[in-house]
């Protein structure tokens, strides 16, 4: 018998591959970089990744001001669709996200209005998928803060620093 994670109720041993089968979630190809850089640097057994945006497999992104044209359920659902995003660099990084030990770190920068203050519920859309792919090894230390621009007037930013096994 499989042991239980207490933080979703699912098999330890679950991939995260049939977690995203049971979000109904198909991993679109890593967006390509929008400048001068690259979408992700592997360290040892550290791998960064680059700030994604919440991009259609289609190239279409949301864009707008979180708490002006855009509610907090649009953007909890844009940050999630970037965590998305987030996935496809890590498996196009590694080749298999069963590599992956835990997410380490999520800073998550939202495109806001000046007196907005429920950053932190918008980027969970990223953290609650986390969560629900990689179960306890998706906790993670978080920031989530305010800009009063992002590239492209995208409404959510989001990179990440995640653990590898050896």
């Amino acid at each position: 018998m499989n042991s239980m994670d207490p933080k979703n109720d699912s098999p330890v041993d679950v991939s995260p591959y049939e977690r995203l089968q049971a979000l109904g979630i198909n991993l679109p190809p890593a967006p390509p970089p929008i400048a001068n850089f690259v979408t992700h640097v592997r360290e040892g057994n550290i791998l960064y990744l680059s700030g994604q945006g919440p991009r259609e497999p289609d190239g279409h992104l949301y864009a707008g001001k979180v708490g002006g044209d855009v509610d907090i359920d649009s953007a909890y659902d844009h940050a999630r669709l970037t965590g998305i995003n987030l996935l496809a660099v890590m498996h196009d990084a590694l080749g298999d996200l069963g590599k992956v030990k835990r997410i380490v770190k999520i800073l998550g920068m939202v495109n806001a209005v000046p007196d907005f203050a429920e950053h932190p519920r918008v980027i969970n859309g990223c953290s609650d998928l986390m969560m629900d792919v990689f179960g306890a090894a998706g906790s993670h230390a978080r920031s989530a803060v305010g800009f009063g621009s992002l590239p492209g007037n995208i409404t959510v930013e989001i990179e990440a620093i995640v653990a590898l096994h050896e």
